[in-house]
């Protein structure tokens, strides 16, 4: 398994970093669309769709995605659509984690189907539009969310239910603790003040996410780290929830180590239009 995992990430590494420090963005969209339709793929099987359908799902979101690059969205300021989903996400996701397993089947199905590939597509155009805006920014937002989930692990595995006496959501992700959620938020107030620091140090051309929170107010960089480090965790619970009511153990075995898509995700697909409302409102 670890063979398998270590061998998935070099491949995805090769494949992601030449496209994401490519002069154009246009590469990096490519891949992307790439991996949104895979991820609307897996979204349909985990909603009880065949086969058949569910590829055509994946078509019909890459398809929505290209009509939007053809259209010129990504060209335009989309700060109340960044609004919108931060909303939904927020809200969305504190319905959902109430309800938890048995309440996801209670949503009709079709509004389910939806949900997920809007929030897909806005994703897709957050990772890109924050790609236009420059390497920086985007992998501010990237790192983000894994050290995050880095620091959220290591500190879960060393210190869980230790200063609490439950954990984060049981019936849901049994093996996540509040310490874990706590080592993750610590993990990034760290990153983010260093990483202004070395953006202030190397004269960064284009500002990081954290510089730019930052020149507006120490305390609306910490607010808003710590902020999209909990609406990380919504998303990975959210997917969690999802897969537990379907039964499945990963979201699909495309990433052979790794699962599927949605796996590796989950996480930022909330965190990407919420950094960018962060970012441009």
């Amino acid at each position: 398994m670890l063979k398998q995992r270590i061998l998935t990430a070099i491949v995805l590494l090769a494949i992601l970093l030449p496209a994401l420090f490519y002069p154009s963005h246009v590469p990096f969209a490519c891949v992307m669309l790439v991996l949104i339709g895979a991820g609307a793929w897996e979204w349909g099987r985990l909603n009880g769709y065949g086969q058949r359908l569910s590829v055509f799902l994946g078509l019909e979101t890459v398809a929505l995605c290209a009509l939007s690059w053809w259209l010129g969205l990504l060209d335009r300021s989309l700060l109340l659509m960044w609004l919108l989903a931060s909303a939904a996400w927020v809200l969305g996701g504190a319905a959902l984690l109430r309800v938890a397993v048995p309440g996801w089947p209670r949503i009709p199905r079709g509004l389910r189907l939806v949900g997920g590939l809007l929030a897909l597509w806005v994703a897709w155009l957050a990772a890109v539009q924050a790609r236009m805006v420059g390497i920086n920014f985007l992998l501010s937002i990237l790192v983000l969310v894994w050290v995050a989930d880095v620091f959220a692990y290591f500190t879960g595995r060393a210190f869980g239910l230790k200063f609490t006496r439950s954990k984060l959501a049981p019936a849901i992700s049994p093996g996540k603790s509040w310490e874990g959620v706590w080592g993750g938020m610590a993990g990034v107030v760290v990153l983010a003040f260093a990483w202004v620091w070395a953006d202030r140090a190397a004269g960064a051309t284009v500002a990081s996410l954290y510089t730019r929170l930052y020149e507006r107010g120490w305390w609306l960089l910490l607010v808003g780290v710590l902020f999209l480090a909990a609406i990380s965790v919504v998303g990975d619970l959210v997917e969690s929830l999802i897969k537990r009511s379907a039964g499945a153990k990963d979201s699909s075995s495309l990433l052979p180590g790794h699962g599927g898509v949605l796996d590796r995700v989950d996480a930022l697909l909330p965190a990407l239009p919420i950094a960018l409302m962060l970012a441009f409102l």
